[in-house]
């Protein structure tokens, strides 16, 4: 599954069916695992984001995610989200991804988890360009452990470019 098709459904609480909110964006942590969701805040006053942790996630799939109980929802602070996919200071969409040597292999476009292994990362979808997604497409990069998130760039291995291929 990519993050992307997570970004928008609905999210239901099993206990007594009911809806919950939207997802928003995805919150990872430094070791590139999910941590869990963030909801739409309707509460613009207060500091923090409505989350819910993966742990608490029953089961998700094409139409919605399904949560324990409306309790699984809490107000997560900043200090708490390391990373995230979509938005904020820690977000992964557009970051350049550059090998140790120097080479710009594109931007994150998406990031694709294992649906039968919950929450853990198997590649980031690259592009390098309008042009060059309508040339040749978009170019997935299998996970790698020695992946870092820095500031402003993914680093990468030395040689990552020739692990790319057709998502």
């Amino acid at each position: 599954m990519r993050m992307q098709e997570m970004i928008g459904l609905t999210v239901y609480d099993v206990e007594h069916g009911k809806q919950v909110g939207k997802v928003v964006d995805i919150l990872l942590n430094h070791d590139w695992s999910i941590v869990g969701i963030q909801l739409e805040n309707r509460l613009f006053w207060t500091s923090g984001v409505k989350a819910v942790g993966w742990d608490d996630i029953v089961a998700y799939g094409d139409d919605a995610v399904m949560i324990r109980n409306q309790q699984a929802v809490r107000k997560w602070g900043a200090e708490n989200i390391q990373n995230t996919f979509l938005t904020g200071n820690g977000k992964l969409k557009e970051l350049p991804v550059l090998t140790e040597d120097g080479i710009r292999l594109g931007h994150v476009t998406d990031v694709y988890f294992e649906h039968e292994l919950g929450n853990t990362i198997t590649g980031i979808e690259i592009s390098d360009g309008f042009f060059t997604d309508l040339m040749e497409g978009r170019k997935l990069l299998p996970f790698l452990p020695e992946m870092t998130r820095g500031e402003n760039v993914i680093m990468v291995p030395l040689g990552s470019e020739q692990l790319l291929e057709k998502p």
